[in-house]
């Protein structure tokens, strides 16, 4: 299908080195054909006035689970093309599907559901492959995730799951488990992401995984070790290394309630934003009104409530999942952790697809890019989202 070229223009452009403040954008087959101040000239292109709006890259989610009443868990093809719509309405234009700690079975059946939607989603945020989050982890910090899925690295099984599929991107495992670090160099060999989470480890295991390919933290502080005590003798642990090792990469649930506005004011004080990752690690709850809900798969997920803009176990003892949307990231990130919004953007957007090594292509609006675009208001509500070159939602 030939796409119309499309004049964004009166826009407060968000680009790698700051704000236009008359920008205009073009978008041409797809891609990003010309940025600059001022109008530009494009006889034959759809013009649309963004009346004053930041238009700024698409929002990248690296770490989601669900939205719109679906899980990815749940294996179906119009649950993973509901969640991309969800989202995209809310800014996201592409993202990482993130599974839970599942049976080798449901993994592989998510797997195959992801093969088939990729294929047909063309109305929602793009498919940039899978997540699995698990079942490698310490069963100290599994939070919210099945006991009875979580255990160590078996080489047959993770060898056997990337053979049925090059669709996985990026895995999260706890490093200190017997044969994690063995993981964490073969995942890195077949070019997918490793990652620190639902962890245990002290300082010196953390840094042990980051020199065998281990290069982020998921959802700093959640489900992870902070300074401990062994034998009267203090230890750091995942928290304290994610801020001594500079080039380790964080993301964060920047909802204001997983982490409130203190933790993520020091977060990117001390990080920056060119090592911090948003993400919503939202569950089938966002979009969907509070009330009971499920986190995991339908078929054997844990009951929670949501409630109070969160999702929570039962006796509300614990968080038990986001329902955070990637607009509602960059609007706590501004309002509450005082960011520029350049800042927030930055985090949102050119930091998540540097990690995902795709900033060649996405995460900042310049010429030849895919046109990935979304245009959002002062309090960071959502008018129009773009994914290559296609509007797929306007308010």
């Amino acid at each position: 299908m030939t796409l119309q070229p499309i004049h964004i223009f009166n826009a407060k452009v968000i680009t790698p080195t700051g704000i236009l403040d008359n920008g205009s954008v073009l978008v041409e087959g797809g891609n990003i054909a010309e940025v600059r101040n001022g109008r530009i000239e494009a006889p034959g292109a759809t013009p649309l006035d963004a009346g004053g709006n930041y238009v700024s890259p698409g929002f990248i989610d690296i770490h989601v689970h669900g939205g719109a009443g679906h899980d990815f868990m749940d294996g179906e093809v119009d649950g993973f093309l509901a969640i991309a719509a969800l989202h995209a309405s809310h800014g996201t234009t592409a993202m990482l599907p993130t599974t839970l700690s599942g049976s080798r079975d449901e993994l592989l059946q998510t797997l195959d559901a992801y093969e088939v939607a990729n294929k047909r989603n063309d109305k929602g945020a793009r498919f940039l492959g899978m997540h699995l989050e698990g079942p490698y982890f310490a069963m100290s910090q599994r939070g919210a995730q099945d006991p009875k899925f979580i255990r160590d690295p078996d080489p047959a099984e993770y060898k056997e799951i990337l053979e049925r599929s090059s669709s996985i991107k990026r895995w999260s495992a706890a490093p200190e488990l017997k044969g994690a670090i063995e993981f964490g160099r073969y995942v890195t060999s077949k070019g997918i992401l490793a990652a620190i989470a639902h962890t245990d480890a002290i300082y010196e295991e953390v840094l042990k995984a980051y020199n065998n390919g281990y290069t982020l933290i998921t959802h700093l502080y959640s489900c992870m070790s902070g300074v401990t005590r062994r034998n009267a003798f203090r230890y750091a642990g995942v928290i304290e290394s994610a801020f001594i090792i500079d080039n380790i990469d964080v993301e964060i649930i920047a909802d204001g309630v997983h982490l409130p506005a203190p933790l993520l004011k020091m977060i990117c004080k001390i990080k920056g934003p060119e090592k911090i990752a948003l993400i919503t690690d939202a569950m089938r709850g966002a979009g969907m009104p509070p009330g009971e809900s499920i986190l995991g798969s339908k078929r054997n997920g844990l009951k929670v409530i949501i409630e109070d803009q969160v999702a929570k176990l039962p006796d509300r003892s614990s968080f038990a999942g986001s329902v955070a949307t990637t607009d509602r990231l960059v609007r706590t990130m501004v309002q509450q952790a005082e960011v520029p919004i350049t800042d927030a953007v930055k985090m949102m957007t050119q930091t998540p697809a540097r990690i995902l090594g795709i900033s060649g292509s996405t995460g900042s609006l310049q010429k030849g890019m895919i046109a990935d675009v979304v245009m959002f208001n002062d309090n960071i509500q959502v008018a129009m989202t773009m994914v290559e070159g296609r509007v797929v939602y306007q308010r």
